[in-house]
């Protein structure tokens, strides 16, 4: 017997993914109102949603998982804003303008990267960058090293941690400047974005040979305690340890910033800060500019419960 006309409601299971997908949309707008009409970032985020529910080998010529992921990520891109991508404040790595040229080296040296941004007596008052390239040019040919680092020093872009990540790349692209500091309400240094943070945001995680390797943020240890990385962020030391210890007030995000809050300022190596929860967290590695390691130690009833 011919089948009927549909009716728009399924009862088998064997309906394409474009039947599936005007399902949804049906009852999306019977529940929300035409005014909720489909985007075209929707109906490509449904078409990736329902081809990865089939399951099984894509055919060939099909996108690969991760072009589907990185599909994903561009799709969202322009949701982020400078704010949410790049470099915390508490990891920028820079250098004072009154550094000697060797001190300059030195630091590249340690540091590893290409660029540096160069403050004036503090990291809110980013005056400029240095390019790897330029101190470079000065080794390998023998020039004369300078007095001073001025003459090496870039400007680089300039930007409100509100700003689009898409329009933050068009922008970057435009002036053929790869290096943006970020800057908070009160214009201070929120923090630093690099033309590869923001490509990172849609391929994933660049690493060359010259990363280091990846290694655990938060590692248990005897007592109920963890050495942790400075760079860990709040919403896992939370979901990990505590989560007494992701609720803070001031706007960080990683535990180097909560030390900071919590000491109001750069705490020292040794030094312990009592977190309100009974927590304590202990500077275990760290210089006069930032906090790279801690130890947390539990709070005592938890400590001697585990014992």
């Amino acid at each position: 017997m011919p089948e009927g006309p549909s009716t728009g409601h399924s009862t088998g299971t064997n309906e394409s993914p474009s039947e599936r997908g005007g399902i949804w949309r049906g009852i999306r707008t019977l529940l929300f109102g035409d005014e909720q009409e489909e985007t075209l970032r929707d109906r490509i985020e449904e078409a990736i949603d329902e081809h990865e529910d089939e399951g099984g080998k894509a055919p060939a010529g099909d996108l690969a998982p991760i072009e589907r992921q990185m599909l994903r990520n561009l799709l969202h891109f322009g949701e982020r804003d400078a704010g949410d991508v790049g470099v915390p404040r508490a990891d920028i790595v820079a250098i004072e303008e009154t550094t000697s040229f060797d001190g300059l080296v030195q630091l590249f040296a340690e540091a590893g990267h290409s660029r540096l941004p160069v403050y004036r007596d503090e990291l809110d008052t980013i005056i400029g960058m240095v390019h790897i390239k330029d101190v470079f040019a000065i080794l390998a040919t023998g020039a004369p090293q300078p007095e001073t680092i001025a003459g090496l020093i870039r400007q680089p872009l300039y930007v409100p941690q509100s700003m689009g990540a898409l329009d933050l790349l068009a922008r970057m692209r435009s002036s053929r400047t790869h290096l943006a500091v970020v800057l908070d309400e009160y214009s201070g240094t929120e923090g630093l974005i690099t033309i590869e943070d923001l490509i990172e945001e849609i391929v994933g995680e660049i690493e060359d040979e010259h990363d280091d390797a990846p290694t655990a943020l938060l590692v248990p240890i005897d007592g109920g305690g963890w050495d942790a990385d400075a760079r860990a962020e709040l919403e896992d030391v939370a979901e990990t340890v505590d989560r007494r210890l992701g609720e803070v007030e001031e706007d960080v995000d990683t535990l180097g910033g909560l030390a900071f809050v919590l000491a109001g300022h750069v705490p020292a190596p040794g030094e312990c800060l009592a977190h309100p929860s009974g927590w304590t967290l202990e500077v275990t590695e760290g210089d006069s500019r930032k906090v790279t390691r801690l130890r947390l130690h539990p709070p005592r009833q938890l400590a001697e419960f585990e014992e």
